[in-house]
Order: C-alpha cells, then sequence, then structure tokens
C-alpha cells in the first residue's frame, strides 16, 4: 500500500509514469522478499516475457498504419466525404466532423492524432462558416475520443495484453459502443443547433460547395477498402489481429504511393514516429507487467477481493465505484496510466465474479475517455490547444465546447453497463 502511495505520489508530481511503475515495484518486491537480486530478476523477466511475446506484435503494426494514413492526407479525405455526406443537416459541418472522425478512428486507433489532424482541417473551416470557436473546438475535441473505442483501438490493444484477453474480440465489441457513441454526438449536435443556436453560432453550411460523384468515389474509396481490408479481414476470420496491422500497414503504404502523398521524407518521418511510439508504449507494458507481479507478490490483489466479498459488495455497487474512480483519475492522469495503475487491481475480482473481461474492457475505456475531457488533465483539450493557431481560443473555452460530449460518453457508459449486448452483441457465443 505504501509503494502503491509513493507511485501516485511522484505520477502527480509529475514523474513519468512507467518510472514510477518500475521503481515502486521494484522497490516493493525488495521489500517483499528482501531480495534486490530476485527483483532485479522479476524485472528482467517482465521486460523479456512482454517483449517476446507474438502478440505485441499489433502494436508497431497498427502505429505505423495509423502514421501512413494520417501523414497521407487521408484524414481530409474523410473530413471532405463526412461534410458531403451531412452537409444538408443543420449544424452539418460539426455532424461532418464527428462522421470524420469515426471514419480516421476505424483506420488509425489513435485518439491523439484524431485531436491534431481536425484541429487542423476541421477548425478552421467551422469557424469560417459561422460556427462559434468554442463549439468548433469542443466537437473536434469530443469526436477526437473514438479513436480509442473504434478498432483498431491502442488502448484496447493495451488493455488485451494487460489482461490476456482476445484482441480481435476486443475490437469487434468495440464496435457497437463506438457506432452508438458517433450517432449520440451527431444527435446533440443537430439538437445544440436546433435549440441552442447562441452556442453553436451562424453556420451557413449550405454555401459550401459540393464535391461530384467521382470526388466522393476518389476520397472515399481508398479508405472504405482500407477499413475492410483490417475490420474486415479480422471480423471474418482470414487475419489474426497481428496479421490485420501488417496487411493496414502494407494497404496504407500502397494507398499513399499510388495517390502519390508519400515522399521520402514523409516517410522518414513515419517510421521515427513509429519507432517512438511503440518503444513508449512498450515502455508502458513493461512497466504494468512489473507492478502486477508485484501485486501478485503482495497478495495485495487478493485482500482486495476478500474486502469487497466481506463488504458484500454486489455487481452494481462494484461497477458504479470502479467508474467513478476510473473518471476521477481521468481528472489527473493519461489513460494509458489509469490502466496500467488500475486493472491489474482490479482483475483478480473482476474474474473471480465471472463477469466478462471482453466487455469490461469496453466500460474501462469508456470511462477512461470521459477522463480524457474533464478538467483539469484533458489531454485531447491540450492537445487541441496546442495545435491551435489561434490565442484568442483558451484552454477553459475547449473544455466547455467538450461539455456536452463528455455527458453524452457518460450516458453510452450507462447504456453499456445497462445494456452488455451492445458491446458483446457481435462475439460469436455470446449473448
Amino acid at each position: 500500500m505504501i509503494s502503491l502511495g509513493v507511485m501516485i505520489f511522484f505520477v502527480l508530481l509529475g514523474l513519468y509514469v512507467p518510472i514510477a511503475l518500475i521503481g515502486c515495484s521494484f522497490v516493493g518486491v525488495w521489500a517483499i522478499k528482501g531480495s534486490p537480486v530476485l527483483a532485479a530478476k522479476l524485472l528482467a523477466m517482465s521486460a523479456n516475457d512482454t517483449i517476446a511475446s507474438y502478440f505485441f506484435g499489433v502494436v508497431p503494426l497498427f502505429v505505423l498504419m495509423g502514421f501512413v494514413v494520417s501523414q497521407s492526407g487521408m484524414g481530409r479525405d474523410a473530413f471532405d466525404v463526412a461534410n458531403q455526406a451531412f452537409r444538408r443537416l443543420r449544424g452539418g459541418l460539426g455532424v461532418g466532423t464527428v462522421g470524420a472522425n469515426a471514419i480516421f478512428a476505424a483506420i488509425t486507433g489513435v485518439s491523439i492524432a484524431s485531436a491534431a489532424v481536425f484541429t487542423k482541417i476541421a477548425v478552421p473551416q467551422m469557424i469560417r462558416h459561422g460556427y462559434a470557436p468554442r463549439f468548433a473546438v469542443g466537437v473536434v475535441a469530443g469526436s477526437s475520443v473514438l479513436g480509442m473505442l473504434i478498432p483498431p483501438s491502442l488502448l484496447l490493444i493495451l488493455y488485451g495484453i494487460l489482461t490476456e484477453q482476445s484482441i480481435g474480440d476486443l475490437f469487434i465489441a468495440g464496435i457497437g459502443p463506438g457506432i452508438l457513441l458517433a450517432v449520440f454526438f451527431g444527435a446533440v449536435i443537430i439538437a445544440m443547433a436546433t435549440f441552442f443556436p447562441g452556442f453553436v453560432g451562424q453556420p451557413d453550411d449550405a454555401l459550401e460547395e459540393g464535391l461530384t460523384s467521382r470526388q466522393m468515389l476518389e476520397k472515399g474509396l481508398p479508405i472504405v477498402l482500407l477499413i475492410l481490408l483490417v475490420l474486415g479481414g479480422i471480423y471474418a476470420g482470414f487475419f489474426t489481429p497481428v496479421e490485420a496491422g501488417a496487411m493496414g500497414a502494407i494497404g496504407a503504404f500502397a494507398l499513399a504511393l499510388i495517390k502519390r502523398r508519400l515522399s521520402l521524407r514523409d516517410t522518414w518521418t513515419v517510421l521515427v514516429d513509429t519507432g517512438l511510439v511503440t518503444a513508449s508504449i512498450c515502455f508502458l507494458i513493461v512497466a504494468a507487467q512489473m507492478y502486477s507481479r508485484m501485486l501478485a507478490f503482495s497478495g495485495l490483489p487478493a485482500g482486495f477481493g476478500q474486502l469487497i466479498t466481506t463488504a458484500e459488495l454486489g455487481f452494481w455497487a462494484l461497477i458504479g465505484i470502479y467508474v467513478l474512480v476510473v473518471i476521477a483519475f481521468g481528472m489527473i492522469l493519461d489513460s494509458s496510466s489509469i490502466m496500467l495503475i488500475l486493472v491489474p487491481l482490479m482483475l483478480p475480482v473482476i474474474t473471480a465474479m465471472n463477469i466478462d473481461l471482453v466487455w469490461f474492457g469496453i466500460v474501462t475505456v469508456l470511462a477512461v475517455e470521459i477522463g480524457l475531457l474533464t478538467p483539469p488533465f484533458g489531454i485531447s483539450v491540450y492537445v487541441i490547444k496546442a495545435t491551435l493557431d489561434d490565442k484568442s481560443i483558451t484552454l477553459g473555452d475547449i473544455f466547455i465546447g467538450a461539455a456536452p460530449f463528455a455527458l453524452m460518453m457518460l450516458l453510452v457508459l450507462i447504456l453499456v453497463i445497462v445494456f452488455p449486448f451492445i458491446a458483446t452483441g457481435l462475439l460469436p457465443g455470446v449473448h
């Protein structure tokens, strides 16, 4: 318990989370077993077992695919296609931004990438067409978190590695809640444009020049083909998630070369960025493994489970408390840190109660996503602020603009908890 407390204290001071996890776990094992040599061997085993795993290959492959897609301008193509599809709706450019984010999420899986790309693409367009700046940045902040839920999602990959669950099953389980969340986002934009025009601004979407059918096909077809290749391949059983990541990366490179949008300089940037992100995720997972083993040695998860059993907390009370804790953590920590700290602690308890771990993963990711939009530490909000070239839009404006979307996410989270089939309905053999 002291080790956990010290770890959280250092994280709040700003120490990089994996370093805090590894350091406190190392000292924790040393204190429990009385041997620094054993602690060092355990750290070595944690690193080796994690990186040697075949399933870890899914991380660099999907990251590579996401960066190729982002660098080759498919984000703008997705925005143009979605904007054309929803341009006749009230608040159509906002709905189009949500649609574009949903499409982009299905080929990248990184919400921070979505936030950065659409801050550059969508925010200037929306402001130019009469939308209030606060609303424009709120739409991008809210819809960017779809990247964490709609497969392929790096957060679902991380959860799958932590809990040893099928990443393919997690991807399929994320489809229903992801689409539902996108629909709710679109509905709230239309409702706000209708009933709260002062918040939305005075949009003139109708003046936007439309795309021809040929332009729609040229921009939309490559994206559809890539989504079908990756998600269709997993769902139909043609590929494992690792193979789907490889095929997706090859497909993204091929499309970028056909469109002549990837220079040698761009390729180098993609490869370096992929290496940096993969290394940081790799470090996170090694730290999580060390932390999990320290927890197992300490007996804390078992004691925690016994405490819950003694307290006679039912399913609803346990899930309710867990969700509140995750959302509270989201106000001070980033998404992967929350999962690294809480999931290994809760795993024995959830397993003992025979709760579906795939469904629990979707609930966890949804709760974590809400934290991405809540002050004081909403990572998506900070990414948008850093990407914006407009000093008149403050962090407070972005948080206020994102608030309706955080509420919609809370509503979808409640629906997934009450009606689990939203997440598990597509899984074979699960009812």
